[in-house]
């Protein structure tokens, strides 16, 4: 059974920083495009960043709110994705998702997600 699992939310003081984790199973995480992903309340999910699979490359893509501030990364040897979140502002209070797609969107995963809240 496929599984993703997020760690490392929490409540932070705007301008703090926190890093989110992700483990996923091994037999999917190196094919696969991995992503952040989040929701706050009465908001659509949004792309927060995503990183291309190991052949792809790993490139990197982040949504215009958080460039510059937060940096996406993968440790393959752990099957680990990271989310390094600086500068944090109360608007990136939400719900944080990681998914896991595979090629030509042939699965498309999601863990149970984990709170991040910034305060004022």
């Amino acid at each position: 059974q496929v599984q993703l699992v997020e760690s490392g939310g929490g409540l932070v003081q705007a301008g703090g920083s926190l890093r989110l984790s992700c483990v996923a199973s091994r037999v999917i995480f190196s094919g696969s495009t991995m992503g952040w992903y989040r929701q706050a309340p009465g908001k659509q999910r949004e792309l927060v960043a995503v990183i291309s699979s190991v052949t792809s490359g790993g490139m990197t893509n982040y949504g215009a709110s958080v460039k510059g501030r937060f940096t996406i990364s993968r440790d393959n040897a752990k099957n680990t994705l990271y989310l390094q979140m600086n500068s944090l502002k109360p608007e990136d209070t939400a719900v944080y998702y990681c998914n896991a797609k595979g090629p030509l969107l042939s699965y498309d995963y999601w863990g149970q997600g984990t709170q991040v809240t910034v305060s004022s």
